[in-house]
């Protein structure tokens, strides 16, 4: 598996405004190769809150780590190549790995939003929009403490 995390911004790449691909959009549990952005908790439970408000089913299938700590947003394969949000990394899968089956891909791992419930992967340009306002939103949230 390859990652890509960022720490540095940089301006949106090309690749952020995909569609969710067939690979991806097929039915849950096909196998289907994906990537998998993961992001921490907190943040990825308000982006999850966002998607969820918003038009459509903007939100696909979220995997949870036992530990709490962790959220991973299912997006189509090949987004990894060129994702760049500061705080977040994408894990891309090459069809080596993460698939939407009903079983979480990860010991240690859940669904929060299992397969089935959500039946695309996450478009990444929504899912970076909903980052991002996720994280101003926390940002506002402690500066009030």
């Amino acid at each position: 598996m390859e990652t890509s995390q960022s720490v540095v911004p940089r301006p949106p790449s090309t690749a952020a405004g995909r569609v969710p691909s067939a690979e991806c959009g097929a039915p849950p549990g096909d196998g289907s190769p994906c990537d998998l952005v993961t992001v921490p908790s907190r943040q990825g439970l308000e982006a999850v809150d966002i998607l969820r408000r918003g038009a459509g089913d903007a939100v696909g299938p979220v995997l949870h780590d036992d530990g709490g700590h962790h959220l991973g947003f299912v997006v189509p394969p090949g987004t990894a190549a060129a994702w760049d949000l500061p705080g977040s990394t994408c894990t891309e899968t090459d069809g080596r790995g993460l698939r939407l089956n009903p079983e979480p891909p990860v010991e240690g791992s859940d669904w929060l939003l299992p397969p089935g419930e959500a039946d695309l992967a996450t478009d990444p340009a929504v899912l970076r929009a909903a980052l991002g306002e996720a994280a101003r939103i926390i940002e506002a949230a402690d500066s009030c403490r």
